[in-house]
């Protein structure tokens, strides 16, 4: 799968992910494909974790909708990924079952969301999550959280503490590999 995170640090957002891409037990790595997992949407970068499927129909999805696409608070992603919901069933045939019981369509889609107004996460019922520290999505998050955790109240910043996320992933889980992709800016007043 991958690892993929957000740190929100002292006026400082930063998102990374990894670049491998594995279908089933092949690994198709960077020297063999440029995987770049994080796009930008607007002033906010996006990555995905799950199906390589999402990445070309999310990118072309969430850079088409031009200001229908709004990504700066948890109000605004939220609606958004409702509206992206209804195009994925519609243009792109989404296959919305997961489970009997689920109390929704899923969408299918686990995403991390980074911009000036600061860190959000998306799963697959359209829960969104705000984050104030950090957060990590993809077979590496585990990892990664715990790395993240253990540095952040140190003097690094949130660049840095996202490449330490996405190293302890690699390091550790075996579906996710460099070279990595790190964007850092700083956050709106």
């Amino acid at each position: 799968m991958t690892t993929c995170v957000v740190v929100k640090k002292d006026n400082e957002v930063a998102i990374a992910s990894d670049s491998l891409v594995t279908f089933g037990d092949t690994r198709l790595s960077h020297a063999y494909e440029l995987n770049e997992k994080v796009f930008p949407v607007g002033d906010s970068y996006v990555t995905l974790a799950g199906t390589a499927a999402h990445f070309p129909v999310m990118r072309k999805l969430l850079t088409g909708m031009g200001e229908e696409c709004r990504l700066g608070t948890r109000d605004e992603v939220f609606e958004t990924f409702s509206k992206v919901h209804e195009i994925l069933k519609e243009k792109y045939f989404l296959n919305t079952k997961e489970d009997e019981d689920d109390p929704y369509e899923s969408s299918q889609i686990t995403a991390l969301i980074a911009n000036p107004n600061g860190i959000f996460g998306v799963y697959s019922y359209r829960e969104v999550f705000s984050f104030e520290r950090f957060w990590g999505i993809g077979s590496g998050r585990n990892f990664a959280l715990g790395a993240m955790y253990a540095v952040y109240d140190s003097k690094l910043s949130a660049r840095e503490i996202a490449e330490i996320g996405v190293r302890a992933g690699e390091e550790f889980d075996k579906s996710t590999s460099g070279p990595f992709r790190i964007f850092s800016f700083p956050m709106r007043d």
